[in-house]
Formats: C-alpha cells, structure tokens, sequence
C-alpha cells in the first residue's frame, strides 16, 4: 500500500498541472512588438480588445533613447538606443488612448486603440 501513495500523487500532480496550464497560457496578456525607428513609433496605431491587459514590447532601432511617455495612461519609459523594454498596459476601457516620444514629440507619436 506504501507504493500506492506515491504513485497517486505524481498522477494527481500530472492531472493538475495539465488542468492548470491553458488557464495559464489563456491568462498570459498579449505582447505587442512596436519599434521606434527615424524617431518615429511603429505601428503609429496599436489596436488592443478593451478589458484585458497587455505588454507592448518597444525596441528602440535608434541609437539615441526615446521615451515612450502616455499622460492618459500614466506610463513614462525611457528604451535607451539599441533596447528593448517590456511596458505593462493595465486593461483599458474603450476609447483612444494617445502616446508620444518625449525626445521626439513632433514625430513619434502614436495611439493605442481599446476597442
């Protein structure tokens, strides 16, 4: 009967982790790639589902930083030149939502779309 408990747990284990990993995976926010390159943001419009949370994955091609900055969103992040760097968006409410490159605000500028 020792050899029974054992062997009852690594199935319960197996069972449970199977169970547990699409939640996980389905949980996991969306990751967005967007690049600033010639100080401009690209794409210029990110469109995202309204009430679900999601990164935007900003790699800076310039060799100069750019700060990618949101006044509606709260979020101000410098990406140094060559970088890249993780932003996590909360879930947003429908609407637009504008953002800019703070060193470069006349032409890196975007706007992030709930919809």
């Amino acid at each position: 009967m020792r050899l029974a408990s054992p062997l009852l747990v690594a199935v319960a284990a197996t069972l449970l982790v199977s169970a547990v990993s699409p939640v996980a995976a389905q949980d996991k926010p969306q990751e967005i790639p967007v690049s600033i390159e010639n100080n401009r943001f690209n794409p210029e419009e990110i469109k995202v589902k309204a009430g679900k949370p999601f990164v935007l994955v900003v790699t800076n091609k310039d060799a100069k930083p750019e700060e990618f900055e949101s006044k509606e969103l709260r979020i101000e992040k410098v990406i140094p030149g060559g970088k890249t760097a993780n932003i996590r968006v909360r879930a947003l409410k429908p609407g637009t939502y504008p953002f800019f490159g703070e060193y470069n605000p006349k032409t890196a500028q975007g706007r992030i779309v709930a919809e």
